[in-house]
């Protein structure tokens, strides 16, 4: 049984732990929270042992080997830094981290740890209808292009209406639409063809600053992907993959729920309709085969992909936002 601790008690860590009580692969027994009455709550509500409000006692003294970091983006790095400098396993929310060279201290610290996983918790790519998606695509005789969306009004959107700046709508979290949302479109992009040649990135900035909405292009040398992505609206727009008359239906590029694969006499076969009873048990399932037995070769070829992912994700939201002239708060420093 792996033990976990958790930063991070919003409904997302919520989640991620009735996933794992579904694996049974995972035993909650450390959370951290600022808040001494917010981690006493979250750990009676689950069954944890201890809590902790001071981080650096949280890593050295808390009985676990893996945390799962669920924080605004803007502490991602430097609660995943303290992580792998004491020797624990990393599972850490979309996005991993805001900047190519947070990702690049967090490679090279790997290197010197390399007894340490690193996992970042991008579900949509583990689930089955993902894979069923990478395997009719690799039947097409010819790819051009891709249209992916997800959009999904945020109740957090009243508050920046009424005057607020909640985390995902600060610049200083690192909040915004490219790095919510979008990180899901740009893992869809990015698994299924590759780094692009070139990116641009067109959004609907808000009253923080950040972007609320926005549509990104992403080229390749015979064709484009767009993304769409968007936090203060919703869509009911598929999402689509082009081959030369058949394509690939999806119902959206976040959830994966339905994907639909059309002939090109348009005839219409279901691919992939399987709905997990937990959306991030998938990925749980993943993390725990590869953290259980890391020197398997599958297990081993698998990890090695997906932190090459991450890597590449990173890079393409990065010059995304660079091309978008959107700037987090401290950034630079």
């Amino acid at each position: 049984m792996i033990k976990l601790g958790i930063i991070g008690t919003n409904w997302i860590t919520q989640q991620f732990i009735d996933a794992i009580k579904l694996s049974q692969r995972f035993e909650l027994t450390t959370v951290y929270s600022r808040h001494e009455e917010t981690a006493k709550a979250f750990a009676d509500k689950n069954s944890a042992k201890e809590t902790f409000t001071d981080l650096d006692s949280f890593f050295t003294q808390g009985d676990f080997d893996t945390v799962y970091i669920a924080s605004p983006n803007s502490l991602h790095f430097e609660q995943a830094q303290k992580a792998i400098q004491n020797g624990k396993n990393v599972i850490v929310e979309k996005p991993a981290f805001s900047t190519q060279k947070q990702m690049a201290t967090i490679q090279e610290l790997l290197i010197h740890n390399p007894n340490v996983l690193y996992f970042e918790a991008a579900r949509n790519i583990h689930t089955e209808n993902f894979h069923s998606i990478e395997e009719k695509l690799g039947d097409f005789k010819t790819v051009q292009g891709a249209e992916f969306t997800y959009s999904k009004y945020s109740s957090r959107y009243d508050l920046v209406l009424k005057g607020q700046e909640p985390n995902v709508f600060s610049l200083k979290y690192a909040g915004g639409a490219l790095q919510d949302l979008g990180v899901y479109t740009v893992y869809d992009a990015v698994a299924l063809f590759g780094m692009p040649e070139e990116t641009a990135y067109f959004p609907q900035l808000i009253r923080t600053g950040v972007d609320g909405k926005g549509t990104a292009i992403l080229r390749y040398p015979e064709y484009n992907v767009t993304l769409n992505f968007s936090k203060i609206t919703n869509s009911h727009m598929t999402s689509e993959i082009y081959g030369l008359k058949d394509l690939i239906e999806i119902d959206d590029a976040g959830e994966l729920n339905t994907v639909i694969y059309i002939d090109d006499d348009n005839n219409k076969q279901v691919i992939g309709n399987t709905i997990d009873e937990n959306p991030m048990l998938p990925e749980v399932e993943d993390f725990a085969r590869v953290i259980n037995d890391p020197k398997i070769p599958q297990n081993k070829k698998d990890y090695d992909y997906w932190r090459q992912l991450s890597v590449y994700v990173n890079k393409v939201i990065y010059n995304l936002r660079q091309d978008a002239h959107i700037s987090f708060v401290g950034e630079h420093k």
